[in-house]
């Protein structure tokens, strides 16, 4: 397991090996350490504009080479979005470390936990949340896959589905309450009485029975949900949705 200072003076050596490295333009820290948010089991989180796009190859081969060498690196995975590649190592102690990179065109703040540390961002460019319908419309995919899946008698992916139907309603719920929706990232914020009505919707045991009690109390607490942000919109899906959910 690593220590705060251990985290700490990793993040400092990267980012001193970045302001010697000519191909990077700028840096940033984001993440909960550029929030104030920082606790014992955060990762690291930096970002790096490349002044020349075309280098951008060369960047992450030879930092990846640096990580696995120089920090133990023992696998990293990269999450793509928009311009931005996240190559996302795992170190031998347990710490995540987020190195993304982006050409200097597009090096700007993407969320409010951004703090430049050398060189220039372009103006920022929050990410907006997600939006109530496409929260609402991946609940109802979910809903209708959680039923086909219990009637087939596949109990692990109707787990998985009704599972993905929660996440989905927990995401109305902290929309609702201007909390962060993804990953999970606003749930424990939540208050006791909005998340009071998920929690007969976990299921206990995987069996036809207990598949479909949770799927019945998830399904009217999404409902709940809905008509909390859309009222004409969970006119129109409530009895589809309680179908669903009654089903044999």
């Amino acid at each position: 397991m690593f220590t705060p200072e251990e985290r700490a003076c990793l993040r400092s050596d990267i980012l001193q090996r970045a302001a010697s490295d000519r191909r990077i333009s700028g840096a940033a820290i984001t993440g909960s350490a550029a929030a104030g948010r920082e606790d014992v089991w955060s990762d690291v989180d930096l970002a790096f504009g490349i002044a020349d796009e075309s280098a951008l190859p060369s960047v992450l081969v030879d930092w990846t080479a640096y990580m696995y060498v120089q920090h133990s690196a023992v696998h990293h995975v990269d999450v793509n979005s928009g311009a931005w590649t996240y190559r996302v190592f795992l170190l031998a102690s347990t710490l995540q470390v987020d190195l993304a990179f982006v050409s200097a065109d597009e090096f700007r703040a993407l969320a409010p936990s951004f703090h430049l540390v050398y060189g220039k961002a372009r103006e920022p460019r929050h990410v907006p949340p997600a939006s109530p319908a496409d929260i609402i419309g991946m609940a109802w995919l979910y809903a209708l896959h959680a039923r086909s899946c219990i009637a087939r008698r596949k109990f692990w992916q109707a787990e998985y589905m009704i599972s993905g139907l929660r996440d989905q309603a927990l995401a109305l719920a902290c929309l609702r309450y201007g909390l962060p929706t993804v990953h999970g990232r606003g749930m424990d914020l939540l208050p006791a009485e909005a998340v009071a009505p998920f929690e007969a919707s976990l299921v206990r045991q995987l069996d036809d029975v207990e598949l479909s009690r949770a799927f019945r109390e998830i399904t009217c607490a999404l409902v709940g949900e809905i008509r909390a942000v859309d009222a004409a919109l969970a006119a129109r899906l409530q009895d589809t949705l309680m179908q669903l959910a009654a089903w044999p």
